[in-house]
């Protein structure tokens, strides 16, 4: 057991995975919400919770903690965590031992379909892709002058537990949209908090992982196989230019790439339990209520 702190600027989807893997071994976790609502579920399952809407923050907050998670997503005007919480994170530098930004491969861009690791370039295709190399390079400057031991961990589709293609197609919501060699990378929760952890035991490796699964596939492939699962008719394939979706939905598709999760499988020893979709749908539909 350890006596071990989590400090979730964030705490979200990601960040309550990573929670429930340290909590096993001891450690006290703390993040912030801007749900009061939220902030007190995390209260009753032990969590200590700071309901924070970007304004002011409590240096306080941080007293104590040997890890910082960040997965607050930027906005217009730059990382809200940044500007809030950068000086109470270099008062208490002596004491963090990791701290972990959690960013999107979608600053990758379009590959046409290539292989990106983490010295491909960034050719970001939508303003929010490019809000997050904004906000990379803010950290990365704190990181550089102050020498903190920060990590970047760009992300692609996550899914798990009550978000995943199962719950899509439960709800009646699941769509089949087709566009000519697209592919996607995705990754279960439960592996990207393995790898998080990893990181976490090992700080001075890298300062960049891209995570993902060993797949990347059309998102109709997957939609598809969780009707299999469930024994429904799949819905029928629309192209994607035939397809009646949002704007913001139909800019997923602009970028096309197969991301290499090597350096993580390398550096960190991170052995996925569920290294495609195939997997983690599968363990999804057979976990108990």
């Amino acid at each position: 057991m350890t006596d071990k702190k989590l400090f979730c600027l964030g705490y979200g989807y990601v960040a309550a995975a990573l929670a429930r893997r340290l909590k096993l071994e001891g450690w006290q976790i703390a993040g912030t919400t801007t749900s009061e609502e939220k902030a007190g579920a995390m209260r009753e399952s032990g969590i200590e919770a700071h309901h924070w809407q970007g304004d002011h923050f409590n240096p306080a907050w941080l007293d104590g903690a040997d890890a910082i998670l960040i997965s607050t997503p930027p906005g217009k005007k730059g990382c809200p965590a940044f500007y809030a919480a950068s000086d109470a994170i270099i008062e208490r530098r002596e004491g963090i031992k990791w701290i972990g930004y959690l960013s999107t491969n979608g600053v990758y861009g379009d590959h046409n379909g290539a292989l990106v690791d983490e010295t491909s370039d960034l050719k970001p295709t939508s303003e929010r892709a490019r809000a997050r190399i904004a906000a990379e390079a803010e950290w990365a400057g704190l990181g550089v002058a102050w020498l903190l031991p920060l990590i970047f961990f760009r992300l692609p589709g996550i899914y798990g537990p009550g978000r995943s293609a199962l719950d899509t197609v439960r709800a009646g919501k699941a769509r089949r949209i087709f566009k000519e060699g697209q592919v996607f990378n995705r990754m279960h929760v439960d592996d990207i908090a393995a790898a998080l952890a990893a990181s976490m035991e090992n700080p001075r490796i890298h300062d960049l992982y891209n995570l993902a699964d060993d797949d990347p596939s059309p998102p109709q492939d997957v939609i598809d196989y969780a009707c299999r699962l469930l024994n429904v008719a799949p819905p029928p394939l629309t192209p994607l230019d035939e397809a009646d979706i949002s704007d913001m939905a139909k800019s997923f598709y602009s970028d096309n790439k197969r991301v290499s999760n090597a350096r993580t499988k390398e550096a960190l020893g991170v052995t996925l339990k569920y290294p495609t979709y195939r997997e983690g749908l599968d363990a999804l539909m057979n976990a108990p209520e």
